[in-house]
């Protein structure tokens, strides 16, 4: 991350609150982005934008000037002399070279407006994009510090969305400012000063007030629109997740026959967007024909005041011609003013969401000064440990383990016994609420928590991939790693041959959450990621679970590999995959019921040994039906995980025959 980025972690923006609806203080804060204190090159840009915007400004206020010269020319006559052929030519003379002369030169105004402002635009563009861009990052890279707890909260498809709109509306306002706002403030004073002088006070009062009536209406209409903003948006957000939702579980949506079920779903999200559409539609035909009726009427009054001016010769037809041009110029700018305005408001409920998520504190932090973990040998332990994700539901009660460097430890337990909480815990995505937890001694708060996750090595039950190619998603366990570094790591994972039977190998594209590829295929991919990483720690969370019998054999002889001389904990579902652990924790609601050896446990015939028999009938029974011809239900013939088995097992009556604990 850029020292720019760096910084802007602790900006004061992450605390705005767009809820507060303070306009100007939303301003203050973006402020450091549109005039960056590391980049000259962008504040000379900015500086340079905006003596651009003052020289339009005056060849805007020009235009109307030469308008009213090329009609006096036109309409008027030239004070002469006596009548004769020097008079006469001196009056085409003027006839004809002023007015052409006044109107190539509005012409040429006209012309030199529209190109300073162009270039404005053009060179403040980097400035309002570079702005955008840190902002997007900040947010990005704070989403991904957040805790584990927010995001299990928190719909994808409705986060996604806050991103989108909060980078367009950030967008929105950072150029609403420097190219709308700040020209308009600049043009309408400039025409209240040229109308003071060229005519007189009442001119002024009238314009004046025409602008005050236009803003105060402005301000409570868009107020009131932005309640209906707020519940489009909502609706909006809403329909995106379930969208989203539906989408990632296709499959489901087809197993149980659901599209009709989901297309009225989404339709009801999407009936609450349109009716908030609708109001928000009609609400701004309500606030355009309000403007455009008070901008009339002040329009229409000083062209009569100068309609008298012209009858009691006061003003020339020009005057005519020039309040008119000057009060259709003026509109813009005060049609600007209102839909900055607008636009502005809306943006700042659009980025309301993004801005309370800068301003959330992660959750886990690393404490001031930590020092990267220093893993020597491996060793984990866990010292009276205690956690529970709401303090009224304890979910480990003084859990005490270790694993000694190069040791396997499996831990194993029903449903909601604490197997998952203990891997998430060790990857530091919660903190513990008693106890500690420590990797050669050092308890893992006092860590940098990027160093942590380095050395630990992690293949889940449910894998995930990138939509990406089997490439990319290999690479990812060590981004620096060479092409063939990652053909050895899929080699060993018993997957080269698989990818290289495709059509294009390496580069095959895996899906949306690797969809494109079976379970087992995910699964090897995670292991080969794993392999990749090389880390002194490995996590399994039954890694082999969605593999057949053979690949489970190959995969679990490449595991036994990778884990020599490393420290591995293991979450099993399956008990066959751990008999070789070197000690197995046996949880039973947040507390260690047994512990030992799988056959040590299976001689105190306790719930490790129910639970072992429990999985062996089972196994038993599938093997009967297969035997028999019948279509077993399973594609292989391993047992499934079996959380709902252990479960159970753990209520029913322990059995009283003798163990046969050969096994």
């Amino acid at each position: 991350m850029s020292k720019a980025l760096a910084a802007a972690r602790d900006d004061k923006t992450k605390h705005v609150s767009a809820g507060s609806g303070s306009l100007l203080r939303t301003l203050l804060n973006l402020w450091p982005y549109i005039w960056p204190s590391d980049r000259s090159d962008l504040k000379n840009r900015v500086i340079f934008a905006m003596v651009l915007l003052f020289f339009a400004k005056l060849a805007t206020i020009a235009v109307p000037f030469t308008f009213k010269w090329a009609t006096d020319a036109l309409a008027g006559k030239p004070d002469g002399g006596p009548l004769g052929e020097s008079w006469l030519d001196s009056w085409l003379t003027w006839a004809i070279a002023a007015p052409i002369a006044m109107t190539v030169a509005y012409g040429g105004m006209r012309i030199l407006m529209a190109a300073l402002t162009q270039l404005r635009d053009g060179l403040f563009a980097k400035v309002a994009m570079h702005a955008v861009r840190r902002l997007a990052i900040l947010t990005f890279e704070h989403m991904h510090m957040l805790s584990l707890r927010f995001h299990l909260e928190r719909k994808t498809g409705g986060l996604t969305r806050v991103l989108e709109r909060g980078r367009n509306g950030i967008e929105t306002i950072v150029r609403m400012v420097i190219l709308q706002l700040a020209p308009t403030v600049i043009e309408l004073a400039l025409i209240v000063g040229v109308l003071f002088w060229v005519f007189d006070w009442r001119y002024v009062a009238v314009i004046l007030f025409t602008v005050a009536l236009y803003m105060v209406y402005t301000y409570f209409a868009t107020e009131w629109r932005i309640s209906i903003r707020r519940r489009m948006n909502d609706s909006d957000t809403d329909a995106n997740t379930k969208a989203i939702d539906s989408l990632l579980n296709y499959e489901t949506v087809k197993y149980f026959v659901a599209e009709k079920r989901e297309t009225q779903r989404y339709d009801r999200s999407m009936e609450r967007y349109e009716k908030a559409s609708v109001q928000a539609y009609t609400s701004l035909a309500v606030l355009n024909a309000g403007q455009a009726a008070i901008f009339t009427f002040g329009l229409g009054a000083t062209m009569v005041m100068c309609a008298y001016g012209i009858r009691a010769g006061v003003n020339t037809v020009g005057d005519f011609v020039m309040i008119n041009a000057m009060m259709i110029q003026l509109y813009q700018p005060l049609n600007f003013m209102g839909m900055v305005y607008r636009e502005i408001k809306q943006a700042v409920i659009d980025i309301e969401t993004m801005f309370s998520i800068l301003s959330r504190d992660p959750e886990i932090k690393d404490k001031p000064g930590a020092k990267s973990l220093d893993v020597r040998a491996g060793d984990i332990r866990f010292e009276n440990v205690t956690f529970a994700y709401e303090p009224a539901r304890p979910i480990l009660k003084g859990i005490s383990f270790e694993v000694p460097t190069g040791h396997t430890v499996a831990i194993v337990g029903p449903s909601g016994a604490g197997k998952s909480t203990i891997s998430r815990l060790l990857f530091r995505f919660y903190d513990i609420t008693g106890g500690r937890i420590t990797i050669d001694g050092q308890d893992i708060r006092d860590v940098r928590q990027e160093s942590l996750r380095s050395a630990i090595g992690m293949v889940p039950q449910d894998t995930v991939l990138f939509n990406d190619t089997i490439r990319y998603n290999i690479r990812y366990g060590r981004w620096e790693a060479s092409d063939a570094e990652v053909e050895e790591a899929a080699r060993l994972a018993q997957i080269d041959t698989f990818i290289r039977m495709s059509p294009k190998g390496y580069e095959t594209e895996v899906g949306e959450r690797g969809l494109k590829l079976s379970g087992g295929e995910k699964q090897r991919v995670a292991i080969a990621r794993t392999i990749l990483k090389s880390p002194p720690i490995l996590l399994l969370d039954e890694a082999t679970s969605a593999l057949d019998s053979h690949t489970e054999k190959e995969i679990q002889d490449a595991l036994e590999r990778v884990s020599r001389n490393r420290t591995t904990l293991v979450i099993a579902h399956r008990l066959s995959t751990i008999t070789g652990a070197d000690e197995i924790i046996v949880l039973e609601a947040g507390e260690i019921a047994e512990r030992g050896t799988h056959q040590q446990l299976l001689a105190k015939d306790g719930l490790y040994a129910s639970m072992w028999n429990r999985q062996r009938e089972a196994e038993e029974a599938r093997e009967k039906l297969a035997l028999a011809g019948e279509n077993v239900a399973a594609p292989n013939r391993n047992p499934p995980p079996v959380d709902d088995e252990i479960s159970a097992a753990a209520a029913a009556p322990r059995p009283v025959a003798p163990v046969d604990v050969a096994g």
